[in-house]
């Protein structure tokens, strides 16, 4: 069986104050995607089906079962058909230290579209310490909000479809260097998180650009990939506010075409001048 397409096109009939006829539609495929290691299954996401080695590799390193690209040592895609639906199968091994430490945590998730925190064994385990984020690393405002406003034209699969989440790096003197997408934020950073491992890239002297909300479970991320400022399209929580000022993450939220809003450590955004808003 081969791998589902991420996008397909369908014909639904369309109404308008004009009237109604059949027209064309891109949409996102929404597929179940099980993360196996020694085939036994840790856990099922709903995730656009592309980019699986990435998220793969990213899902492990945020899970923390990993801390390099090199400690999974076998990743197979595999395709299945239940009840007449597409659904794949990412058959990882880790090393054996690995191995043996993921099984002593005994956790299992079933989550619905890149659910972050479902399947936890304890309270806890959900709001376990972060690791500690210290960086000199500044930015200039207006090269962030730049790099925001330039993130829709990199958004390949989302300009056919308008629904798919996308998470983006960006590095100073780069730009942006890589892009991620999925029908699920938390799989985009995932995925995120999985090209930067496989390709070698640091994230820690870089931003990370998201076009969703943040929640608890995005900041979670970003601090174990190591990372000191991301940017987002839609507010955070305020769990994940609370979260980001602890580990020492900068979180920038609301981008607008004129600017953002800082809400943790905002040193390391250089703002020329400051005006004061009612």
């Amino acid at each position: 069986m081969t791998l589902p397409a991420p996008i397909l096109t369908d014909t639904p009939l369309v109404w308008r104050e004009h009237g109604a006829a059949r027209g064309l539609r891109q949409i996102p495929e929404e597929t179940a995607v099980a993360l196996t290691y020694g085939r036994a299954t840790y856990a099922v996401m709903m995730a656009t089906p592309a980019d699986l080695e990435d998220f793969a590799w990213g899902f492990t390193r945020n899970e923390g079962l990993i801390t390099a690209a090199d400690e999974i040592t076998a990743c197979d895609i595999v395709a299945r058909e239940i009840d007449g639906e597409a659904a794949i199968e990412l058959r990882l091994d880790l090393t054996g230290v690995r191995e043996a430490a993921l099984w002593r945590r005994q956790r299992r998730l079933l989550g619905a579209t890149g659910c972050g925190l479902c399947g936890m064994e304890s309270l806890e385990a959900a709001l376990a310490p972060l690791p500690a984020i210290v960086s000199n690393l500044k930015f200039d405002a207006g090269t962030l909000a730049a790099a925001m406003a330039g993130l829709g034209a990199r958004q390949t699969l989302n300009q056919q479809t308008h629904a798919l989440h996308a998470a983006a790096f960006f590095a100073p003197g780069r730009g942006i260097v890589a892009v991620r997408e999925d029908v699920g934020r938390h799989n985009a950073l995932d995925k995120l998180a999985g090209a930067l491992l496989r390709a070698g890239i640091a994230p820690a002297p870089g931003a990370v650009l998201l076009t969703s909300r943040v929640s608890v479970e995005m900041v979670q991320k970003v601090a174990r990939m190591g990372c000191a400022i991301v940017l987002a399209v839609s507010a955070p929580t305020g769990l994940a506010i609370r979260r980001a000022e602890r580990c020492g993450i900068t979180l920038a939220a609301i981008a607008r075409a004129d600017g953002f809003e800082i809400f943790t450590h905002p040193a390391r955004i250089v703002i020329e001048r400051e005006a004061h808003v009612a």
